[in-house]
């Protein structure tokens, strides 16, 4: 399982910028599974707190197929 994280107020796509690895290299992508992630390790931190961005609750599984190259 991979998520996303934010740095200096921005998203940084870890799920998706590794997956793109993966196929750059020759993987095939089968599936992408979304995990909701309910115990964030920064909730606490924010509750009661004004928030100005949504929570990153999610985190990827993929499935990925090294190709064949026998065909």
């Amino acid at each position: 399982m991979i998520g996303d994280i934010r740095r200096k107020g921005y998203v940084l796509p870890l799920g998706m910028n590794t997956m793109q690895k993966f196929t750059d290299v020759g993987f095939i992508l089968k599936e992408i599974i979304i995990k909701e992630q309910h115990n964030c390790r920064s909730s606490d931190y924010w509750d009661g707190r004004e928030k100005t961005f949504l929570m990153l609750a999610h985190e990827y599984i993929f499935v990925l197929e090294k190709r064949s190259d026998r065909n």
